[in-house]
């Protein structure tokens, strides 16, 4: 295992700035997740870290040794792709076993790792078989078990789980837990989906147009999120955003006849802003107290049943609001409800910049 050291990394294609140069460290054992929108850099800086792509400024370092100009090979690094990358011809033994006959290791040694990692992997049953009769997820764990049998310092995954069905991601998700916390390797991951980022990051790495939007743990990323981008890239369903112009008795959203309070420290001195309240942070009442400024009369336009949970979609005062509710018992459209928002989970954005103002204290 090693941690892996970005100094001042960037990736430029002539006049274009693919990523933007930044630093970051990822412990030795770590789960970091890039996560962002396509286009956002996040593969390209994985790339850089496999030797794939040359870097153009900054320095890379694996395990405490400056890797820059070192070939991909020996950088003690092993890259699971998104399309699998197993040769058709070849057994699941083989392909799992393909690059260590390549370093021209004993046959015996061959056969112990590549059996032990099936073992792990559950594929014992399957070592004789070619991929065509292998599920998606299986060819999946195919290509981790041949990145596993080379013994890496760091593992690589680039959007591993996009090609499943919705049923395999969520299983593949937690045999990548189960696998990461029985092996222990460094790991990066890179995809544009935010449930994977938030169930397997110990940290996650937030990028946007090629530059680093924000980094911290799942957590963090959630309650405290740095810009505008951030706060409605992270969340299903996405953060409520209200254009809202100061008032004398607090917020008032641009277009309505809504005033929401001015919670003490959001925004103290702006005289314009873009609130965000999550779904998840507006509760529906039976009875609401009509004393609490925080309690509003709502009409339900829609509403979807999820399952475990439901989506209203409510008019409040002119204003559009998502709202997450419990799915067993949840009014219909049509119905008119009241509803609270939590002054304490209120956020605050600079129209102008996009970066967060400072979060509700009430």
């Amino acid at each position: 295992m090693a941690s892996v050291t970005l100094n001042q990394i960037g990736k430029s294609y002539g006049a274009v700035t693919a990523v933007e140069e930044f630093d970051l460290e990822i412990a030795d054992g770590e789960f970091l997740v890039l996560l962002g929108p396509s286009g956002c850099g996040k593969s390209t800086t994985l790339r850089m870290i496999a030797g794939l792509e040359s870097i153009t400024t900054g320095e890379l370092s694996i395990g405490g040794v400056r890797v820059n100009e070192t070939d991909p090979k020996d950088r003690g690094v092993a890259m699971v792709f998104q399309n699998y990358a197993l040769y058709p011809h070849k057994t699941v033994f083989d392909n799992m076993a393909m690059g260590l006959k390549l370093q021209k290791m004993p046959k015996a040694e061959i056969e112990k790792r590549v059996n032990d990692v099936s073992d792990l992997l559950g594929l014992n049953d399957y070592l004789m078989r070619k991929p065509a009769a292998l599920s998606g997820g299986q060819r999946q764990r195919v290509a981790i078990g041949r990145a596993i049998v080379r013994t890496p310092e760091v593992f690589l995954f680039d959007e591993p789980l996009s090609n499943l069905d919705a049923k395999l991601r969520v299983k593949m998700r937690m045999e990548l837990q189960e696998l990461h916390k029985r092996i222990g390797v460094t790991s990066i991951y890179v995809t544009h989906d935010q449930v994977e980022a938030m169930t397997l990051a110990d940290r996650i790495v937030i990028l946007n147009g090629g530059k680093v939007a924000q980094i911290g743990t799942p957590r963090d990323v959630y309650d405290n999120p740095e810009t505008e981008f951030v706060a409605g890239f992270i969340g299903s369903p996405a953060m409520n955003f209200l254009s809202a112009e100061a008032a004398q008795d607090g917020w008032k959203i641009t277009g309505t006849d809504l005033t929401l309070p001015r919670p003490q420290g959001l925004g103290d001195a702006c005289e314009v802003a873009t609130l965000g309240i999550r779904p998840e942070h507006i509760e529906v009442l039976e009875d609401g107290d009509a004393s609490d400024p925080w309690v509003f009369k709502a009409m339900v336009k829609l509403d979807e049943l999820l399952g475990a949970d439901a989506l209203l979609n409510l008019s409040v005062h002119g204003q559009e609001l998502l709202v997450r509710v419990d799915g067993t018992d949840f009014p219909q459209a049509g119905a008119k409800v009241r509803i609270r928002i939590d002054p304490n989970r209120v956020h605050g954005f600079d129209p102008a910049t996009g970066l967060a103002l400072s979060r509700a204290s009430i």
